[in-house]
């Protein structure tokens, strides 16, 4: 038998995506100011202007929302990152360095990152397109940082799957007071290495000028 094929959801409307963020933005606000528990489904309708039929209309729960939230700041954080590219000489420094950027925009939200960390842990099988798009906006993070002069190698890609669990695990063991921001820096370090073990070195080479 096989598999059904869901038809893809239409492009939202202008209208449509105004709501959307207007929702998003309440979202981060109330999680900003109480955390995990403070993001009430109709606490955020009436925070964005929406009926809460159609909050569930775009979200079906909150952890669907908060995942939303987590995808939305990782857009903003990328293309913040995008305008001052990372300095470093190899490809695991500027990862290095980017991730550490990253962590520390989440660093000064901890009541936010702690949400939007939660929502990811407590995501079911029915939240694994959003939780997907989470991580794909993390490994399109990466390998911008890595600025490789071709196409990764499935070794590289193996590298940043790494990467990207060690930076969730170590996000999650500063928010729960068991690791410091020191220790975080040091694991982030550690596993960049892995990218010089995983391709051609380009140390000598340099980032490549965009």
């Amino acid at each position: 038998m096989t598999a059904e094929v869901k038809p893809s959801s239409p492009p939202l409307t202008e209208r449509q995506e105004a709501r959307r963020r207007r929702i998003l933005h309440a979202s981060a606000q109330l999680a900003s100011r109480g955390g995990f528990d403070a993001v009430q489904m109709r606490e955020v309708a009436e925070a964005a202007g929406v009926a809460l039929g159609t909050l569930y209309r775009y979200f079906p729960s909150k952890v669907h929302l908060l995942v939303a939230t987590m995808q939305d700041q990782l857009h903003h954080m990328h293309t913040t990152l995008r305008k001052r590219p990372p300095a470093g000489e190899t490809a695991a420094e500027r990862v290095a360095e980017t991730l550490m950027r990253a962590f520390r925009a989440l660093q000064r939200e901890p009541q936010l990152a702690d949400a939007m960390v939660r929502a990811l842990t407590f995501a079911d099988r029915s939240v694994s397109p959003e939780v997907d798009t989470v991580s794909r906006q993390t490994t399109a993070i990466i390998l911008d940082a890595m600025d490789l002069a071709g196409a990764p190698t499935p070794e590289q890609l193996s590298a940043v799957r790494v990467i990207e669990h060690t930076w969730h695990s170590a996000l999650i063991t500063w928010l729960s007071g068991r690791a410091s921001i020191a220790q975080v820096k040091i694991d982030i370090e550690t596993v960049c290495r892995l990218i010089d073990l995983t391709g051609p070195a380009d140390a000598t080479e340099g980032p490549s000028r965009r």
